[in-house]
């Protein structure tokens, strides 16, 4: 578990994909997010953390819908029935649709339900006492979105931006130079020391990507 002033996340990561899921809460009380639950087993161990913490899930938030971050959505909220599912506006399309989402491609067809809140950027979002921001981020997908809490100083990325990367572009929907903009504008602006927790890999902060990842520094260049 990693702390943030009042901000607690605990990360699990997926065997196949290495896909990172959250869960975070607040020190104001118990509600908690899940945010980007993967394929099995991770769902189950979020489960377990839950009930080992005496947390009360509020929403399952997600970044994107890829299947390795949208995989553990179904069972959780088996788990949680009455938990808001809050996800991508522009990409609402892909929550009931396997080849929209391209689980279908990698042969393990998923489909979640309706979301209870379709957002994005510039909406706001809060967790107990800590506020967040929406930030774009889509490029790597058709309407991905980052989520940030200045409070904390944090910001979690989905398959955006990684510590020494950057999001894939070749998928159906993506776009260079979104991404790139994307980052640029979005999220290279944030402050310095803003910790950055992604998709995939481990957490960085801003200014050492914006100094430090040679991937994103060459993609800039061509």
């Amino acid at each position: 578990m990693n702390t943030h002033g009042r901000l607690h996340v605990e990360v699990f990561i997926e065997p196949m994909f290495q896909e990172n899921g959250f869960l975070l809460w607040g020190d104001d009380g118990p509600d908690c997010w899940i945010l980007d639950p993967g394929l099995p087993p991770q769902p189950e161990e979020i489960v377990k953390a839950i009930g080992v913490r005496q947390l009360s899930p509020h929403s399952i938030l997600l970044t994107h819908c890829h299947p390795d971050h949208i995989g553990g959505v179904g069972s959780l909220r088996s788990s949680f029935p009455e938990v808001k599912i809050i996800a991508p506006r522009d990409e609402e399309h892909m929550l009931e649709n396997a080849n929209a989402n391209m689980s279908a491609q990698f042969g393990f067809p998923i489909v979640i339900p309706n979301a209870d809140r379709l957002i994005g950027p510039g909406d706001a979002l809060s967790l107990g006492e800590l506020a967040w921001r929406v930030l774009d981020v889509a490029g790597h997908s058709p309407g991905g979105l980052a989520y940030y809490c200045p409070q904390a100083g944090v910001v979690f990325t989905g398959d955006a931006l990684f510590a020494g990367s950057i999001g894939r572009y070749d998928f159906p929907g993506s776009s260079r130079q979104r991404l790139l903009a994307n980052i640029q504008q979005h999220l290279l602006t944030l402050p310095d020391e803003t910790v950055l927790y992604s998709g995939h890999g481990p957490a960085s902060t801003i200014v050492h990507e914006r100094e430090h990842n040679l991937t994103l520094q060459w993609e800039l260049e061509q």
